[in-house]
């Protein structure tokens, strides 16, 4: 993760950006209450992200630099777990800066400091292409608002425009205690309760905006010998626009949407990219027959939306989870095509 290369600012309004040709302006939305998140109480043991504790504990001993284990520098909480998607976003904030000439700025649904940034027009009027990073708890209620769709369906109306969804995964959806046992043994992250479910706000938009995919699983990557991820199955024929020029693969996470395809018009969307499985670990989808899974997605410009819908996890943006040219050719066609 890199250092920043100016000053940090915090608590300060956002400074629009001029439109520039050939030079899109996006934004990041985090669609958590960051409070709500934070002051999960550790003795729950689902639906709630790790503290900075057992992050190191169970990453040991990547974290135990004082810049992360010392407390009265890093919280060792909820809170500071948090913090890391910050520090493991800049790189990508850096390299679409550098890509586009326009910062990137992120936004929270409610932020440390308990202000509420729904999504209107003071976040989409300088942006040509957001991405909203589906990270709420669902037991944090994050619902979107009607007021909220109707902007986005405002934003989508613009000419070349991009909407880019990333809800997380949904581990443990079953009341079957033992399915819960055996997705967790299948992703194998200790980081992960059996039960962690995402993104009611993300549904709620894509319910709103008719995008007919439902975030299910959470799905371990098969990976090769050297212990990366495997390739992706792409259909470069449905890739009109080239989202995927360049690009093999994307960055190894244990836990994994599966973007599934609710029944409906199968023209409206393309699965332009599946990626493998672990199949040496069971699972219920597998068990099913599966062996890959959604992982990329695109609903091409129709009737009154003249801009592009594309379906992409938030890990595929982190730093925390590693990247190669691969994953930055991905990036820059995603900001510049």
């Amino acid at each position: 993760m890199s250092e920043t290369r100016t000053a940090r600012t915090y608590n300060q309004r956002h400074t629009p950006r001029e439109y520039t040709p050939g030079g899109k302006r996006v934004s990041i939305y985090v669609s958590w209450s960051y409070p709500a998140e934070a002051g999960r109480y550790t003795s729950e043991l689902d639906n709630r992200f790790s503290t900075m504790t057992e992050v190191r504990r169970a990453a040991w001993p990547a974290y135990e630099d004082p810049k992360w284990s010392d407390p009265y520098r890093f919280q060792q909480g909820i809170a500071g777990a948090l913090e890391l998607f910050f520090w493991a976003w800049v790189p990508f904030q850096d390299f679409v800066e550098e890509t586009t000439g326009h910062p990137v700025p992120v936004y929270q649904r409610i932020d440390q400091a308990g202000f509420q940034t729904p999504l209107d027009e003071r976040v989409l009027a300088d942006t040509d292409v957001l991405f909203v990073f589906g990270l709420d708890h669902m037991i944090t209620r994050q619902e979107a608002r009607r007021d909220e769709i109707e902007a986005l369906r405002a934003f989508l109306a613009r000419e070349d425009v991009r909407l880019v969804l990333g809800p997380h995964h949904d581990v443990g959806a079953s009341d079957d205690l033992s399915e819960r046992e055996m997705e967790y043994r299948h992703h194998g992250d200790p980081l992960v309760p059996r039960r962690q479910r995402f993104a009611t706000y993300v549904r709620d938009l894509m319910k709103g905006l008719g995008v007919p995919v439902v975030n299910r699983y959470g799905l371990r990557p098969a990976t090769g010998e050297d212990n990366r991820i495997a390739p992706l199955s792409t259909v470069r024929d449905l890739d009109a626009k080239g989202w995927l020029d360049g690009v093999t693969n994307f960055n190894f996470h244990m836990h994994l949407p599966h973007y599934e395809v609710t029944p409906g018009d199968p023209e409206t969307i393309h699965v332009l990219a599946r990626q493998p499985i672990d199949t040496s670990r069971p699972h219920p989808f597998t068990e099913a027959g599966n062996s890959e899974f959604n992982m990329f997605l695109w609903m091409p410009p129709s009737g009154d939306r003249a801009g592009d819908v594309l379906l992409a996890d938030s890990t595929i943006f982190s730093s925390l989870f590693g990247g190669d040219e691969s994953l930055r050719s991905f990036w820059r066609n995603l900001v510049s095509k």
